[in-house]
Formats: C-alpha cells, structure tokens, sequence
C-alpha cells in the first residue's frame, strides 16, 4: 500500500511531517509530493531539513501565478504524478490551493482522498481557502476533524466521506520539535530587546488593502511591547507598494527579521509575551500544552473558534484603535486562564493513521 502525502506550503509541511513518520512506522508506503506552491527557500526547503523529511519524491513546480491558473497548472500535474505512480490514497491537508488541486485531481481518477484538518469554517467568503476547503471535504473519502466542533459541521452538512475526530498534528509537531528548538535556534541572540511581542502578517484581505494595511502597521508602531516581526515576501512587497515600508524600517519598536524557519518561529513564540496575527496555524500552536501563549486574531473572523473558547485566542479585528485597546489591556492584566488545549495531546498523527487503515 502507498500513500501519497501532498504538501505545497509552509504549514502543510509542518503539520504532514508527524503524519509522514506515521505512516512510515505503519509501513505504508508514504511519497511525498511537493506542488512548489512555496518556492523559494526559506519559505519551504528549509523545514524539510528542520523537521527530517526526505527530499520529495516529486516536485511539481506550480510556483507562483493568478489563483485560477496556479490551481490549474497544478491539477494537471497532480494529475499526471498520480497516473504515474498510482497510489492507493491521496491525503492533503488544510485549505490552499494546493490541497483543493490534489483533491480535484485524485477524485478525477478514482484515488481515495483523506483530508487533513477538514470540517474548519470561517464563514468569511472574502477568504479564498474558505472555498477550498469547504469544496475538499465534500469530495473526500476520508475526513480527519481534529475537533469534535469540526466533525460536527461535517456530518451537519452531510458530507459523503467518512468522519474521523483526531486532533490536529501541529500539536504532534510542537511536542516534538520544541526541545529540539530550543536547543538549536539562536534567534533570540539577533534581537534587541529580552520582552517582546511576535507578530506575523501574510493574509491578503489584510496587507492588499491600503487602509487595513495601514491599521496594521499602526498597531505595530504603537504596541505597547515592541514587536518582533518576520517579514512575509507578500506583507514587504505590499509595504513598497503602498509606501509603508520606511514607517516601519525607521520604527525603534519594531525589529524585522527574514521569514523565520519553523525552529526559530517555535522558539520566537514561546518567547514572547504574547502574539499578533492574522495566520491560522499560530492559533493552534499557540494552544499546544508546550506553548500556551496569548494570541490576538487580527482578523474579522476565525475557523478555529475553540482556541477562542479555551482563552489562548481572542478576535480582535483589524481596527487599529480596537485592537491597541485590547492589547494594552492585556499588557496592564496579562493574567489569563487557559483551558485544555482544544487540538489534542500530541497523538494526532497516530490517530489518523489508525482510522485511514481501519478505512481502506
């Protein structure tokens, strides 16, 4: 039995890496194949060699391009992988263009699809990873939840697949990959400041917009903890656009970085004194039991509403004046009570596998 493990972006790596080991130990085959969604090297290479993944047994390539075409070209050559190697089950995971491209590309030639991290909803439709993962979970086979909350949207919206509640295994990668990080990463040699805040700005409902843009950076000069922020190439490119870039540059509370590889981010966020954000993945890592940070969701909204309830996320919007009141709120009364950590113990790479072979 082979399964095909598709990756394409920074987090999928992150969070197919425990599922890879997974499925080695269980003998099943386990190829990697990588869209190229994220190309350059920092953005990609360097978290196969963090985390110990071989190099991918295929490279498709896709790069960068319009929504439209980069989902094409890549169903095509997911297309043509899959032909080839034939495996027995297609997993992807998450909501990129990458996963709805395998996704469509496996169901197209009768392979069983397993999706990762299904059954999440925003309700946002301004959020194209919205529609990919509503339209991934309703072509799959197998459909892994990491929350009970997950499993309940799909079965409520009746889906075809079988349903799995499994937990999430970025909790999996945290659990494993902190010590090590902690040993290795020497990042916290290169700032100028012992307290911090890490704040992290990709999204394009976010940094596209002039004005909301313009909040956020506002936010970032004004924090009331200066901030540590790895520059996404998307959030730069868009600073140049828009002529932000020297407010930020010549900001003495803020320190930019190069995008960070996943050691130096693990042990960025378990340093700092609390998070800014607009990325999914942070809200779950943050909730791990070997992080629990506080995390403010510069977002209208989220898909992961159960850290909002166990008390390590909080929406706050993208409103510069909302979100600076809360956060020096919070810096005033840092105390906070956590719950449980929504997303599991660490066993969700385990748990999958186990429900995938009992299907197949």
């Amino acid at each position: 039995m082979t399964v095909s493990v598709v990756v394409g972006t920074r987090p999928e790596i992150i969070k197919m890496a425990p599922l890879y080991f997974a499925l080695k130990k269980e003998r099943m085959g386990p190829m990697l194949v990588h869209s190229g969604q994220h190309y350059d090297f920092q953005m990609s290479q360097v978290f196969f060699e963090e985390l110990g993944l071989p190099e991918p047994d295929a490279f498709l390539g896709i790069g960068s391009g319009s929504p439209v075409r980069q989902t094409g070209d890549a169903i095509m050559k997911f297309g043509d992988e899959f032909s080839s190697s034939r495996p027995d089950c297609v997993l992807v995971e998450g909501d990129t263009n990458t996963v709805l491209a395998g996704a469509v590309a496996a169901t197209k030639l009768g392979i069983p699809i397993g999706h990762v991290e299904a059954g999440l909803r925003s309700y946002d439709l301004r959020m194209p990873e919205e529609y990919n993962r509503r339209l991934t979970d309703h072509i799959s086979n197998y459909l892994f939840a990491p929350t009970a909350e997950s499993a309940r949207i799909l079965r409520d919206e009746h889906v075809w697949g079988k349903v799995f509640k499994t937990g999430n295994t970025v909790i999996d990668a945290t659990v494993v990959y902190l010590p090590k990080a902690l040993r290795l990463s020497k990042v916290l040699k290169g700032l100028p400041w012992d307290h911090y805040a890490l704040a992290t700005l990709h999204r394009a409902e976010n940094v596209d917009d002039k004005a909301t843009l313009a909040d956020m950076v506002r936010v970032l000069t004004e924090c009331p903890v200066p901030v540590v922020l790895p520059l996404h190439p998307r959030t730069d490119k868009m600073l140049v656009k828009h002529r932000m870039k020297d407010k930020v540059t010549g900001c003495k509370n803020i320190h930019l970085i190069p995008p960070a590889g996943y050691f130096d981010m693990l042990v960025l966020m378990k340093n700092a004194e609390f998070i800014l954000t607009d990325s999914g993945g942070i809200q779950e890592e943050a909730s791990s039991p070997v992080m629990r940070k506080r995390v403010f969701v510069m977002r209208r909204s989220t898909e992961r509403p159960e850290a909002v309830k166990a008390g390590y996320c909080k929406v706050v919007g993208t409103d510069a004046v909302k979100v600076l009141r809360e956060v020096r709120a919070y810096v005033k009364a840092p105390k906070v009570r956590f719950g449980p950590c929504p997303y599991g113990k660490g066993d969700a790479a385990e748990r999958t596998v186990r429900a995938l072979m009992s299907g197949l």
